[in-house]
């Protein structure tokens, strides 16, 4: 039998980033951090962090480049 993982508030998904729930709030509106509403609440899964992490650092990665930008006239 599998075992589901629960269901976490800002401050611990706050603590497992190691920054602060401002940081949090700001990363839900502006970078689509993965966040569900219960209610008045937001809660989050840890997997699902971790994963939007994955993909953020992976985005990131792939944005940089040798060669520099073209230069606008």
């Amino acid at each position: 039998m599998a075992v589901e993982e629960r269901w976490v508030d800002v401050v611990e998904a706050a603590r497992h980033l190691g920054v602060t729930k401002d940081t949090i709030y700001r990363w839900i509106d502006a970078r689509g951090f993965p966040a569900h509403r219960a209610g008045r609440l937001l809660r989050f899964k840890l997997s699902e962090i971790d994963d939007w992490v994955r993909q953020s650092t992976e985005d990131q990665a792939g944005d940089v480049s040798d060669e520099p930008e073209p230069r606008q006239p």
